[in-house]
């Protein structure tokens, strides 16, 4: 049996139906970011760990340059390796028809006798290689799909000098190429980048690596130390050339995956929050203000006998009905949402299937967050109205002792009308729920700003890198390091109007307890087409031998400070030791790099006068005549044209984590919407008797809807400057949150951000201003003067 209370509680929600389900919808938008955030967390890393485990990813690599294969029996004996696997991999180039320039390959070997043992491939299309058929490959499927190839096509590789037809086999994926990006850049381009597996003798024989491996693939025991087996690993490897063994979890492309969900479960705890926040401040207002406007009912419960705790409970039904439609509605979107993006992250990390999950935890903490809300609301002024007779509190509230009313001069409000005076007498009179309002509003567009700003935040990044930091053209990778007369080479060449090198070279970089595999790039003392900057974006003039300046990325994650020592381990050359003393931060937007004077790094690699890589800045007519120019070069490893390299880093950070801003931008936009609303209904829904009286006392009906809808416009007038500071605030918290060791993003505020985002609050409260006006024109006078029962 229904009983009146739970009568009441329905007939309620049927009449404040259009402010309810704005309510929820709110609330709904949060609870949908919080589930589909952490949803696509929980889903990803699933999916990299089942990814990983039915491939059989490696534990450690060991890269060097050539040892015999009776090697990886001495290394089976280190303790702590459960297998090992040598391999060989080369670099090489493409050539397909229509292209003037060759694509860059990496080439790596196939087990003589059966799969690999570890990081073993994903077949997608075709068949595996017959290891009788020597011109058999296979091909990732990325780059085949960009350059529309099958399995059955014919493609030409130069591989180490010497040129061969092959044919593919198959189309495949790989756990440990998720992130294939060509040599010397950051960012992968499917199009001008291969990843091909070979006949092992095959392989071996194009690279002259017979009966040797260039590669160690190692699996760790369960307790075993890393550190350890990689020290014992790089001693017995050190005379073949050992590059230093390094983790999977510095290797590039799952560093990549596991920086991206890392920025993603970031976001997860740092931007639901933020918007769960406002929906429940807008829903502890409303429902506060709601229970304010029932205090006559209230004291009329009273008087039949209810008790202060039936009537607390019917009103936290009330608020918790709405708080749990919202939820329910958030949970459902939440989850439909998190499988679109599930999907849509598996195919940008090209995982083969996909393992979705969503935590628990995450519905109920949604939904916990709602209800929270919706009971701090009703009980702030439950236990005001609560204190008061039955007879008391059947009366209206007596109006506080304000005096007279000066706001404004005398002579300014002798001017006005009397409806305007009502307004402005109205605001003076209730500060703090006026300042409750202009809250509201402010934090709906402050969401708004921030996402505006965290947009342009992202198109910062491209622009300054690529042309503040980086004004080359074109960026070459040379497949060794040599002398700086290939700079003087390259500079007679048409169409060359600067050139200058560079020398990269891996690094282990450490700080106390803190570590980072990365490289140091040696610059020239004033560098002037890839340059280092500090903060303000002022060209750093590199310290002597014995300093090192690191980008804000790598001091962040070494903790190191200008005035630190930290300890370099170079991987290259003589492989030295250095202790160098952090001489300053540059300010970098791409990766984590940390630099050196040219001289200084080459006399420390013994390798004094070389370099490595080389910018060109060109003439734009002689683009294409340089680039295949540069492609004939034997010592030429890679060609990074500039506009090619901007779009494919544009692709990632609008495909990865980056385009949930899109998603939020909008979802900020309805919930700046729905907070507008939702202030102008609660404000109809407390005036409504007053409003009524006014039109029976003889004022017309547009002077009624001039009274409410003049007090609501002048507070969202209030609350625009309010929001855009909110807003600025929270741009530069967000852009924080947003950054991965991949890019960093600058604390960007856009005047326009702040103006774009008042301009939607003024639609939202012309629409509101509408259907508000509507309702008043509408108003049934005596039905509205008389008690609700």
């Amino acid at each position: 049996m229904v009983s009146p209370l739970d009568r009441k509680i329905l007939r309620d929600l049927g009449r404040m139906k259009g402010q309810a389900l704005a309510i929820a919808m709110v609330l709904a938008m949060g609870v949908m970011l919080q589930v589909a955030m952490s949803g696509v967390v929980s889903s990803l890393d699933e999916t990299k760990k089942a990814y990983f485990a039915s491939q059989r990813m490696a534990d450690m690599f060991a890269p060097l340059d050539q040892a015999p294969r009776w090697m990886l029996d001495r290394l089976a004996q280190v303790p702590g390796i459960a297998r090992i696997e040598g391999r060989v991999t080369g670099a090489g180039l493409m050539e397909l028809a229509g292209e003037p320039l060759p694509v860059r390959v990496l080439a790596v070997s196939l087990p003589r006798h059966g799969r690999p043992q570890m990081n073993d491939v994903y077949l997608l299309r075709g068949r595996w290689p017959d290891p009788a058929e020597l011109d058999q490959v296979m091909v990732l499927k990325s780059f085949a799909e960009a350059r529309g190839l099958e399995p059955g096509s014919r493609i030409t590789l130069t591989l180490n000098g010497g040129r061969d037809d092959y044919r593919i086999a198959a189309l495949v994926e790989a756990p440990e190429f998720i992130y294939a990006t060509p040599p010397g850049e950051l960012a992968p381009d499917d199009a001008r980048f291969a990843v091909i597996w070979m006949n092992g003798r095959k392989i071996e024989a194009v690279f002259e690596q017979k009966e040797s491996f260039n590669e160690a693939l190692i699996g760790l025991d369960r307790d075993a130390d890393p550190r350890a087996v990689a020290r014992r690993v790089d001693r017995l490897l050190d005379r073949y050339g050992s590059l230093g063994p390094y983790p999977l979890s510095e290797q590039s492309s799952n560093r990549f995956v596991s920086d991206e969900i890392d920025g993603m479960r970031r976001n997860a705890r740092s931007v639901p929050p933020v918007f769960l926040g406002v929906a429940a401040y807008l829903l502890a207002m409303v429902v506060s203000r709601m229970i304010q406007a029932e205090r006559g009912q209230i004291g009329l419960l009273k008087a039949f006998g209810y008790t202060s705790r039936e009537i607390s409970l019917h009103y936290l039904k009330l608020a918790m009905l709405i708080a749990l439609a919202g939820a329910a509605i958030g949970c459902g979107l939440g989850t439909i949402f998190c499988k679109v993006l599930a999907g849509f992250y598996g195919g940008v990390f090209r995982f083969p299937f996909l393992v979705f999950r969503i935590e628990p935890a995450a519905y109920v903490l949604g939904t916990g967050f709602s209800l929270a809300a919706a009971c701090l609301g009703a009980v702030l002024v439950l236990r005001r109205v609560f204190r008061l007779a039955p007879a008391e509190a059947m009366r209206p509230p007596v109006p506080p002792a304000y005096g007279r009313w000066r706001l404004l001069p005398e002579r300014v409000s002798e001017r006005l009308d009397q409806p305007t005076r009502m307004v402005l007498r109205r605001l003076a009179r209730q500060p703090l729920r006026a300042g409750g309002a202009v809250l509201g509003i402010a934090l709906g567009m402050a969401l708004s700003v921030t996402m505006i700003n965290l947009i342009a935040s992202f198109n910062r990044t491209v622009e300054m890198n690529f042309d503040v930091v980086d004004r080359s053209d074109i960026g070459v990778t040379l497949t060794r390091a040599v002398g700086r007369a290939a700079l003087y080479d390259l500079r007679r060449l048409p169409g060359v109007l600067e050139a200058e090198g560079r020398l990269d070279t891996p690094a282990m970089l450490r700080h106390g307890t803190y570590s980072y595999r990365g490289s140091i790039t040696g610059l020239s003392g004033q560098p002037r087409l890839k340059r280092a900057l500090d903060l303000d974006l002022v060209p750093i003039a590199l310290p002597p031998a014995g300093r090192i300046t690191l980008s804000q990325a790598a001091a962040r994650m070494l903790e190191a400070r200008p005035g630190d020592r930290i300890e370099a381990h170079l991987m290259d050359g003589r492989r030295p030791h250095l202790e160098l003393t952090v001489a300053g931060v540059s300010q970098t937007y791409l990766g984590a790099p940390a630099y050196m004077r040219l001289d200084a790094l080459g006399e420390a690699l013994g390798k004094p006068g070389q370099i490595s890589d080389i910018a060109l800045r060109i003439d734009p007519a002689y683009r294409a005549p340089i680039a295949a120019r540069l492609a004939e070069m034997p010592l030429v490893a890679g060609i990074a044209i500039k506009t090619q390299t901007r779009a494919a880093l544009s692709k990632v950070m609008n495909t990865g984590a980056g385009a949930i801003r899109f998603v939020m931008a909008v979802v900020a936009a309805v919930m700046s919407f729905g907070i507008v609303y939702n202030s102008a209904r609660i404000a109809f829904a407390e005036r409504q008797q007053d409003l009524a009286s006014l039109m029976v006392l003889g004022y017309e009906a547009s002077e009624a809807v001039y009274v409410l809808l003049a007090e609501f416009v002048l507070l969202a007038v209030l609350a625009l400057p309010l929001g855009a500071v909110l807003g600025r605030q929270l741009s530069r918290s967000l852009a924080a949150a947003f950054s991965t060791d991949i890019y960093t993003l600058p604390a960007v505020t856009l005047p326009a951000a702040a103006g774009i985002a008042a301009l939607a609050v003024a639609v939202a409260v012309a629409f509101s201003c509408v259907l508000v006006a509507r309702d008043v024109m509408r108003i049934d006078l005596l039905m509205s003067l008389k008690a609700r029962e």
